[in-house]
């Protein structure tokens, strides 16, 4: 191929796959490469199912092949071996000569995933200012009445002339009292300035979270692998907050793996290529953080709704860990993402914009 033609697809912000009559790969350019994570030397002269993420598209090139028309698909998932998952648009062209048989087919792949990530933090920021005005909403109007039903308890149990009146009296002011500390919890939502902002470095909160979790009896038996990326330089964060993050998931994933051995994997990773915008229209890179398990996975059946404020499926909990993990990610300018499927784990993904320390 002539070096202009080359420089010229290299150019494009479309990945582009050209294939043979015979569905062998031919090249692919500079985005193709990036969205499928390989390059033309490794895969030349592979049929398209067996590159990396080529079966995302590989029946749509067979049918171009066979009948000669082209094909358009939206939205279509490419698996990649060492980051997650990619939405792209798929356009496969036939490559003919004039009332002949396709001698070839060129593949476009337009990347959606990014647009859908700042459209998803976006959709993150609402959320938590909507949590926020109804967080003070709900405080403003349950904090009196709860006051004063703990003092009229308080005034019956001690004038309560057995013991059975004051332990009744002692229970309504002990359930009061958990009441109030879930709304003091809640209110958390309606604090937009909750963050303090200080040079951070990631792998050591994370690394403060591991060692925590050492000491749980949870994980005994759990098997914790470590991923990070070295060229991840310190960032503006608020280092505690982050704690709680982290740690509520990786607690959340050691809970689904309760009972048995299992693999908790942390892995990092610098992401130059996903901009975050901050609002005042300055674009930074990102980090993102992965944390996976082996565990049970979560049912379609509630996975709409594990991020919803009081809504949990643990005996003791409260249903508010995932719901501020996400309005702290949000508040970071960020986005918490959960893929799972029962009974194969879950893979919590944290993206984080990049803040550069002055």
């Amino acid at each position: 191929m002539p070096a202009d033609l080359r420089r010229v697809l290299d150019a494009l912000l479309d990945g582009v796959v050209v294939v043979d009559g015979e569905g062998a790969v031919e090249l692919l350019n500079a985005e193709a490469c990036r969205i499928l994570g390989t390059s033309t030397e490794a895969v030349a002269g592979w049929a398209v199912e067996r590159i990396p993420g080529g079966t995302a598209f590989a029946k749509a090139v067979r049918s171009v092949l066979a009948q000669g028309a082209a094909c358009i698909e939206n939205e279509v998932s490419v698996s990649r071996r060492f980051d997650g998952d990619l939405v792209v648009d798929v356009a496969v062209s036939p490559l003919a000569e004039e009332g002949g048989r396709a001698e070839g087919a060129v593949v476009l792949l337009r990347d959606r995933s990014i647009g859908m990530a700042l459209r998803e933090a976006e959709s993150e920021r609402a959320h938590s200012e909507a949590l926020g005005k109804m967080a003070a909403g709900i405080a403003h109007e349950v904090k009196n009445p709860l006051a004063g039903i703990r003092g009229a308890a308080e005034l019956l149990g001690a004038r309560a002339g057995n013991a059975r009146g004051r332990e009744t009296a002692a229970l309504i002011v002990r359930e009061v009292d958990r009441i109030a500390t879930l709304l003091d919890d809640f209110m958390l939502f309606a604090r937009p300035d909750a963050l303090r902002l200080a040079p951070t470095n990631l792998h050591r909160v994370l690394d403060d979270v591991l060692d925590v979790l050492a000491t749980d009896p949870l994980g005994a038996k759990t098997r914790v692998e470590r991923a990070f990326d070295p060229s991840i330089p310190e960032l503006l964060a608020d280092g505690d907050r982050l704690v709680q993050v982290f740690l509520n998931l990786a607690r959340n994933a050691l809970e689904s793996m309760e009972g048995g051995s299992g693999t908790l994997h942390i892995a990092t990773r610098l992401r130059l290529d996903h901009r975050i915008d901050l609002g005042d229209g300055d674009r930074v890179p990102s980090v993102a953080v992965e944390v996976r398990d082996t565990g049970c996975g979560i049912s379609s059946a509630i996975r709409g709704q594990i991020m919803t404020p009081f809504f949990t499926t643990k005996p003791n909990g409260t249903g508010l860990g995932l719901a501020l993990s996400r309005h702290y990610v949000a508040l970071h300018g960020g986005a918490l993402q959960i893929e799972s499927h029962e009974g194969q784990g879950t893979a919590v993904r944290v993206s984080l914009p990049l803040r550069r320390v002055p």
